[in-house]
């Protein structure tokens, strides 16, 4: 069984080396074995069930996610939790949701710009976003998880260094259909979702639509001014493939958005 499983570790570990966006994959892959480990994939019997489960949960998102009014008032350890709470996430549909988006649009964004750089331009403008919404509802005592506000910045990076890219999209009001369109028309429309749904937000538990703004805002910024026309950015044409907006609490999006949520 040992055996087994260490050459199975071994392939996972080439697979990585070989592959021309290994940290896309193993962002993917943290993310997923911290929710599974943790109560709010209601996997680990060690934090019971009902009642147990549900206060282990919002214990869970309080420590290792944002608190805005903590965040400014609290103990120096706080400022850490907009790095954290990028890999915390409140539910499987949370999860799944964030992981496809990464998965579609991050390999390309790593490949232009290089493991490291992509890595802290990832983690940079993660917690960026989040301390973005933090600042704006610095009285909340609501906890905020999840790495929406990274993923909307990979999304801005993608929409300038990509704005060709083919997205397959599946429209719900068109019976599912897939249709292919330009980053460029897609992703932009992705963005004018959010903003029309914070402006309808209400100040509870919901999507951090602020957080997915100022992502794409950060990451479409920094993509112009690291890679101008000057620097030479490939535009070349790309294929990403995404499914239902619904699956992820987006109406009418033309693809699943990643989402932020303020736990109770």
């Amino acid at each position: 069984m040992i055996g087994n499983w260490n050459t199975t570790a071994a392939r996972t570990l080439r697979s990585l080396r070989g592959t021309s966006a290994p940290m896309t994959y193993t962002l993917i892959a943290v993310c997923c074995l911290i929710f599974v480990l943790g109560p709010a994939s209601g996997l680990t019997p060690s934090y019971g069930t009902g009642e147990a489960l549900a206060a282990a949960q919002r214990a869970y998102f309080r420590h290792w996610g944002v608190v805005p009014a903590d965040l400014f008032d609290g103990p120096a350890r706080e400022a850490l939790t907009p790095a954290t709470a990028l890999f915390v996430h409140g539910s499987w549909v949370h999860l799944l949701g964030n992981m496809l988006f990464l998965f579609v649009f991050g390999a390309m964004t790593e490949e232009r710009m290089g493991r490291v750089e992509f890595t802290l331009f990832y983690i940079g403008c993660g917690y960026l976003a989040l301390l973005g919404y933090a600042a704006a509802n610095a009285t909340s005592q609501q906890s905020l998880v999840g790495a929406s506000g990274a993923i909307s910045a990979v999304l801005g990076a993608f929409l300038y260094l990509f704005p060709s890219a083919r997205v397959t999209s599946l429209l719900p009001f068109l019976f599912f259909l897939p249709l292919r369109f330009p980053a460029w028309v897609v992703l932009p429309f992705w963005a004018a979702l959010q903003w029309l749904a914070l402006n309808q937000a209400s100040s509870g538990p919901g999507v951090a639509y602020l957080a997915h703004l100022v992502g794409f805002g950060l990451g479409f910024g920094y993509a112009w001014v690291r890679y101008g026309k000057k620097k030479g950015a490939k535009r070349g044409p790309g294929r990403a493939v995404v499914g239902d907006g619904r699956a992820t609490k987006v109406r009418s999006a033309p693809a699943p958005a990643p989402e932020g949520e303020n736990q109770p």
